[in-house]
């Protein structure tokens, strides 16, 4: 067992990971009994630290918000991840937290053991982002729909759709995504009785909460990702097509986005490319350009226009066939 003061602290660190905890979860993480468990909840209300407990077979324990944050218990790596984070947070696509990252990182580094405020130093340094522009969208509005996911709270909000329509929704969150681009929030639609996917840059103002629910199976398996990646690539466009391409899943990776098309891996050799677009001409050029062997599952009319310009190549690079400069000299010669 740890010494108490060392429990303490890492019975702290606990109840920071995670909103609630079960007392047999604490006591089994910490190596105690549930009497030891007990009285170190009490040390830490003793501390000045809001731990609440509740009774009953669901009973736990959960750390409450105070008057000022607690202090964070943060091992070597922890510590060294949130200073890169901050320091590197005006470059991202949340507005108006750049002042507040600042702030944050003054306080973090006047409290770091000198080895780690070297290797931050050392890494902030080396990284240069290559910032891409986009829409940005309000940190307080990410705060609400990831503590509405945390919580299995409704929210409302008005939406605008990629037409500029607007309407009034009510749904259940399930999620926030973010494509190193843009952020999706992943919800339950209560007035279309579906999931679906909003750009969280289309939200306007800060969503309303409201009842509690019951979580629903995720779609996707739980895999919010690849729900987020096929509604945008592929279910948003009048034609969809999949095909299987004969590479491995991690060649073909690195040459696309998430965003723009959905990957799967089929085995070593081959993956599955599905993708979406106005037309099946803006498809097959994008597939052609991977520049690997594929075969086309849908749609038909992509195989027909695949045909066409097989024909239409095989015109223009028939053998024998003098290029159209050469033909014209030629007879300008005659």
């Amino acid at each position: 067992m740890l010494p108490t003061s060392a429990r303490l602290l890492r019975l702290l660190s606990l109840l920071q990971t995670r909103r609630f905890w079960s007392g047999a979860e604490l006591a089994e993480r910490l190596e105690i009994t549930d009497r030891t468990l007990r009285r170190d909840v009490d040390r830490l209300r003793s501390l000045g630290y809001p731990v609440h407990a509740a009774s009953g077979v669901a009973g736990g324990y959960q750390l409450g918000a105070g008057a000022a944050l607690p202090p964070l218990q943060l091992d070597d790596d922890e510590a060294l991840a949130v200073s890169i984070a901050l320091g590197t947070a005006a470059g991202t696509s949340v507005s108006g937290i750049e002042e507040a990252a600042v702030r944050a990182l003054v306080k973090l580094e006047q409290v770091l053991p000198s080895r780690l405020r070297q290797r931050a130093d050392a890494l902030r340094a080396t990284i240069v982002p290559l910032r891409r522009e986009g829409p940005a969208v309000s940190a307080e509005v990410l705060s609400s729909l990831a503590g509405a996911c945390r919580d299995h709270t409704e929210l409302g909000f008005a939406y605008s759709d990629g037409r500029g329509r607007t309407s009034e929704r009510r749904v259940e969150p399930q999620g926030v995504v973010h494509t190193g681009y843009r952020w999706y929030l992943v919800a339950w639609d209560l007035g279309r009785a579906d999931f679906r996917t909003f750009r969280v840059d289309r939200i306007a103002g800060v969503p309303l909460p409201g009842a509690r629910f019951a979580p629903r199976p995720a779609p996707e398996g739980g895999d919010l990702r690849k729900y987020v990646s096929r509604s945008v690539s592929t279910q948003a466009y009048e034609v969809q097509a999949s095909v299987l391409l004969l590479a491995p899943f991690e060649a073909i990776a690195e040459r696309v986005s998430p965003s723009s098309v959905l990957l799967e891996r089929v085995d070593a050799a081959r993956c599955r490319l599905q993708a979406g677009a106005q037309s099946v001409s803006t498809v097959a050029a994008w597939i052609l350009m991977l520049g690997v062997d594929f075969e086309v599952e849908k749609p038909p009319e992509l195989v027909e226009h695949l045909r066409g310009l097989h024909a239409r190549l095989g015109r223009v690079l028939a053998p024998g066939k003098a290029p159209r400069k050469k033909r014209q000299k030629r007879a300008a010669d005659a």
